[in-house]
């Protein structure tokens, strides 16, 4: 979907939004942009301000722009960037004083973050995200501080750019917010824009499915015609074996939640938690993908090939139907299409459906976000920190990080911000300089807000815009409250869920295996009778709660 500038009526909600923004389309922010203070470096004083200084109409971080140095866990092993060596960390630095050190976790981020809160040193910001289950124990153990009493003491600008409807949503029992998401989004203005920031999509390689004559891969009986067909006529691409299919995060993901959302599989029936493992249409599925393993057209590689192993099969087309977010292939389709074999890249089509045959029911965004940001009460330095952070929140931050410095990154064009072709250029040809050298477009994204920033995108590729349309298409914008329902923490109820969530991780792969359909049979109706032994009527009773809390959140907002 095109980016296009925020209407008129959206300018009174993005005052009361902050990120409400996973990447999406774009808009604009009534966020007044400020410039940064002209008073030399020298002038600078590290003492914290008076409070007569403190304006809610103007960024505290003005006050003070002496040097500082804050440490900011990224809770994403993942994350390879560093800051200081690229051009619009350097630039924020300089602006702001403040010097960030980025630290990942080796291993798992929950538990590393869980030694943190043992030892009782923290980070200065944590970003972790939302759905983990050291998010609530940061919160519960006073790990971290309530943003709104920071914002009243240090800057209360940061309620003119974090937002009502963020710390509304994020609110706990006590009145006190103690993170801001990034990557958040409310319903109403997805409805507003058609921002939905969906990116579930069912994806085949576009050569081969039209070499097969766009087989309908909705139905059990055409996926499997189409699995048999490639089995048949097209086993391999460069001497290597294709892989007939790939679920993103295996079980606990594409295996379960996506395709329930790919087979509509609704959330709940009159009002009431629907148990969405044993949804008819679901069950016929996975009998299908058991079906498919019985005679041969699918292997078990999709349950157990590593990340490198996806990457290296991803990156030279060596699968033909995945269920996969688009956005994690929007380096690798420019990079097929400008292979030797130009058509060997990636499209959405629609994929398993239900027995009605009715349209995925995706995944939008949500108003959790993605990562929620924290400010630690092991900071030395509380004050510039929330100042960092309603900077880094306010339209000059998101600028500055998402586009780096005016006049060597962007030049203003009919008064708006854009992008050098050059720069457009280098992200389909050379992202990683793009980010190491430079630092712009998504490199720093613990803050972003795609609100904001998507009106400074670069028009994506077709390879990527025809992935992009096609979830936005699909997108259930008002499926996203349901999105995290399930019980986290240590508490009886989520324990009761972790057996029942592991145990399922090791059963469906026992089910597409099974050796005929009562095997199947027999292994399904064993599960529901541990997962009734391990408290599932609590965890729906849980999740009941927590869907009619929500409900009454969005009705307040």
């Amino acid at each position: 979907m095109k980016s296009k500038p925020v209407r008129p009526v959206l300018a009174a909600m993005m005052a009361i939004t902050l990120a409400l923004s996973t990447a999406a389309c774009s808009s604009n922010s009534a966020t007044k942009e400020n410039t940064p203070t002209a008073a030399p470096q020298a002038e600078a004083t590290t003492a914290p301000q008076a409070e007569a200084k403190l304006n809610a109409e103007e960024p505290a971080w003005k006050l003070d722009t002496s040097p500082v140095d804050l440490t900011w866990f990224v809770g994403a092993n993942w994350y390879a960037h560093t800051w200081g060596e690229s051009l619009a960390s350097k630039y924020v630095t300089e602006k702001t004083g403040v010097n960030v050190k980025l630290e990942v976790p080796s291993g798992e981020a929950n538990e590393q973050v869980t030694l943190m809160m043992t030892s009782g040193k923290l980070p200065d910001l944590i970003s972790m995200g939302s759905w983990e289950t050291a998010v609530k124990k940061l919160w519960e153990g006073d790990h971290v501080y309530a943003l709104n009493e920071l914002a009243d003491k240090y800057d209360p600008y940061f309620f003119k750019v974090a937002g009502d409807g963020t710390l509304k949503w994020y609110r706990q029992e006590n009145g006190n917010t103690y993170g801001v998401p990034n990557d958040s989004y409310s319903p109403n203005l997805m409805h507003e824009t058609g921002m939905t920031a969906a990116n579930q999509t069912f994806l085949v390689r576009k050569d081969l499915y039209e070499e097969m004559g766009k087989p309908d891969l909705s139905t059990p009986e055409g996926f499997l015609g189409a699995l048999q067909l490639l089995k048949d006529k097209y086993p391999e691409y460069k001497g290597q074996p294709i892989s007939p299919f790939f679920a993103q995060g295996n079980v606990p993901y594409g295996m379960t939640e996506y395709l329930q959302n790919l087979l509509a599989v609704p959330h709940e029936k009159d009002g009431k938690v629907y148990d969405r493992t044993t949804d008819p249409d679901y069950i016929a599925w996975l009998k299908t993908f058991r079906t498919a393993y019985e005679r041969g057209l699918i292997n078990v590689d999709f349950l157990v090939d590593s990340d490198t192993q996806v990457e290296e099969k991803t990156n030279n087309a060596r699968y033909f139907m995945m269920i996969r977010e688009w956005t994690g292939m929007s380096a690798v389709n420019p990079m097929l299409a400008a292979s030797a074999n130009p058509d060997s890249y990636y499209i959405a089509v629609d994929g398993p459906q239900n027995s009605k045959g009715e349209s995925a029911k995706l995944f939008p965004g949500n108003m959790d976000g993605w990562m929620v940001t924290m400010v630690s009460k092991s900071t030395e330095h509380p004050e510039r920190t929330i100042r960092f952070l309603t900077y880094l929140a306010s339209e000059e931050g998101q600028r500055d990080l998402f586009l780096g410095k005016e006049g060597e990154t962007w030049d203003s064009a009919g008064g708006k911000p854009q992008l050098k072709a050059e720069f457009a250029e280098m992200l389909g040809s050379n992202i990683e300089k793009l980010e190491k050298e430079y630092g712009i477009l998504d490199t720093y994204w613990m803050m972003r807000n795609p609100v904001i920033v998507n009106q400074w995108r670069p028009e994506k590729a077709p390879v990527i815009k025809q992935m992009e349309d096609f979830a936005n298409a699909q997108a259930d914008i008002d499926s996203g409250i349901y999105k995290g329902l399930d019980p986290l923490g240590d508490s009886d109820v989520a324990v009761a869920w972790s057996r029942i969530s592991q145990n399922w991780e090791e059963v469906l792969p026992e089910l597409i295996t099974a050796k005929d359909e009562a095997a199947f049979d027999k292994v399904f109706e064993s599960f529901l009778s541990r997962r009734d032994g391990y408290g599932f009527a609590q965890v729906m009773e849980y999740r009941q709660t927590e869907l009619d809390a929500r409900k009454a959140k969005m009705a307040a907002e």
